[in-house]
């Protein structure tokens, strides 16, 4: 068995019938949906062309949202299905990021992730899906794509077919029967023109969906009226009107439109998961993580360093890496739930190998902790310094591996192209030297009797901003492999994050940071670690949120 669906645009007539049982049949909340229909309005009036496109889960053959599940709450059936198990789910919101098509999305009541399942609880019964049986114009045919006898499998053979992205790999069983450009690819929808209006509109639950509503969803009206923009609704019209005679449309500073230009309108549900956290979880990951490299490269290197500043360092790093756990944890819809990663781990996701990895160096850096503290005590037994260079020893592939997963995991996020970047495993590196840097020099910078440290110190956050400065031109200054990551990338250099990017990201991270190191004051070095901290936090959270503005339905 290898279920799949066939849309036919050709019969489809937007009446919604199907996102309406699947409401029904599956229980689905108010505000968010299974199946929608898209629609795209193209043409010059009054010849203009509505478009239908009944939009969900495509039930890959290759399902990044499965292989990013840190809990296997997303599964593939041994029938194709993509089904979830919502009492697994922690809301990672992982496999939103994944999904190139927004077909997930987190349940509001639960917390948890969900899509279309294609009625598996259905099918079980020899049942065809709600939206199939509800379909009026038989637009939605549903079954086994292996079997030739089937409607879909002689559908798929008999008519000239397309898929969404299929440049992804993931081998999509959603198939479109002349499926409609624009509808198929949201990049083919216009960049912003002259006399674009974004209007307030309610979607098919009755809840206003206007732009910037939480960023959690965003539905788009592009109309223009003699190059002229349509104002919002409710905009009182103004006394003395002139223009065409019976014209219906009244537009500003009292004028009426005499023809409409109807370029593209169309209907897109898109959510922005990851927030704040996430750089700041980045932020204090290449914190806790460089402090516990330091400690180890210094160890291994012989470099004698007083015991004090040692475990002020690992205390420091420790610290770091409790708040990157604080944040995780806080940002998962099921916070209750983490634990799960470790006791029911799916061990492709690199959120599960993340997680062991920031697990494993937690407990050597305590350990290292522990034993830093007992020593400046005067507590630690002659035998245990040789376990104390072996323990610093074996922490430093554990530290490189937290610091780095994460350029794996967003690897992972087949969502967001920008994320896959070659660079960003070294990028995440160099970020993590930075944050060792960092942290090391204020803790030389608030310690007593460590002068003789500054200047290595000193030495090390300057180079090692060099090189993320380096990184950043070869990541922004270079093509890039595909539409959607150029976009995003336009949006951080050139577009909506380029204040932060140029004054945040480079002027107050690196800039600053390097002119106040060349003042050799302790309030110069502290003054340099806040400005190189907050700089990388701003290029973080330009970074994690450009890419997840643009839609993909």
């Amino acid at each position: 068995m290898n279920y799949g669906f066939v849309i036919d645009t050709r019969s489809c007539i937007g009446c919604h019938a199907c996102s309406t049982a699947c409401k029904s049949e599956n229980e689905v909340p108010l505000g968010v949906h299974r199946t929608w229909v898209k629609y795209t309005e193209t043409g010059r009036y009054p010849d203009v062309r509505r478009n239908f496109q009944v939009t969900r889960c495509n039930h890959c053959a290759n399902p990044p949202c499965v292989r990013i599940c840190p809990v296997a709450a997303m599964v593939q059936r041994p029938d194709g299905i993509v089904d979830f198990d919502g009492d697994a789910c922690i809301g990672c919101k992982a496999c939103l990021q994944a999904c190139p098509y927004d077909a997930i999305y987190m349940d509001p009541g639960s917390d948890t992730a969900a899509k279309c399942n294609f009625c598996a609880h259905r099918v079980e019964q020899n049942l065809e899906p709600a939206c199939v049986v509800v379909c009026p114009t038989h637009a939605i045919l549903a079954g086994d794509l292996d079997d030739p006898t089937s409607e879909v499998a002689r559908a798929v053979a008999g008519n000239d077919v397309m898929v969404r992205k299929p440049e992804q790999g993931t081998a999509p069983k959603l198939f479109y029967v002349q499926g409609h450009g624009p509808s198929l690819h949201p990049t083919a929808l216009p960049r912003e023109p002259d006399g674009v209006a974004m209007v307030d509109v309610l979607d098919a639950d009755g809840l206003n969906r206007s732009p910037g509503y939480a960023d959690a969803a965003r539905y788009e009206v592009r109309l223009r009226i003699d190059d002229t923009v349509l104002p919002p609704p409710g905009t009182p019209r103004q006394p003395g009107v002139q223009g065409v005679p019976n014209s219906p449309i009244h537009i500003g500073e009292g004028r009426m439109a005499g023809q409409m230009v109807a370029q593209v309108a169309h209907t897109a549900w898109h959510v922005i998961p990851w927030h704040w956290q996430v750089p700041a979880y980045l932020v204090t990951k290449s914190v806790g993580a460089g402090a516990f490299f330091v400690l180890a490269l210094v160890q291994l290197l012989g470099v004698e360093v007083p015991v004090a500043l040692r475990a002020a360092l690992g205390g420091l790093g420790l610290l770091a890496l409790v708040a990157t756990t604080a944040l995780l944890v806080g940002d998962l819809g099921r916070p209750e739930r983490f634990l799960r990663i470790l006791t029911r781990p799916q061990w492709r996701s690199w959120l599960t190998r993340g997680a062991f990895l920031l697990v494993a160096a937690s407990i050597l850096g305590t350990t290292l902790f522990g034993l830093d503290l007992a020593e400046a005590t005067g507590l630690l037994a002659p035998g245990l310094h040789g376990v104390r260079a072996l323990l610093a020893t074996l922490n430093l592939p554990l530290t490189v591996g937290a610091a780095v997963y994460t350029a794996f995991l967003f690897g992972q996020c087949e969502g967001r192209d920008l994320w896959q970047s070659p660079v960003l495993p070294v990028q995440l590196f160099v970020q993590m030297l930075v944050g060792g840097a960092s942290a090391g020099l204020a803790v030389a910078a608030l310690a007593p009797h460590a002068q003789p440290l500054f200047p290595p110190l000193q030495l090390a956050l300057a180079v090692s901003l060099a090189l993320h400065a380096a990184l950043l031109l070869a990541e922004y200054a270079m093509p890039h492999a595909s539409e959607q990551a150029a976009r995003a990338a336009h949006a951080i250099v050139h577009g909506k994050h380029r204040r932060t990017f140029w004054l945040g990201a480079v002027g107050l991270g690196h800039l600053v940071p390097l002119a106040l190191l060349a003042v050799p004051a302790a309030w110069a070095a502290l003054a340099a670690v806040v400005a190189t901290l907050a700089g990388l936090y701003l290029y973080e959270s330009a970074f994690v949120r450009a890419p997840q503005e643009l839609p993909n339905s």
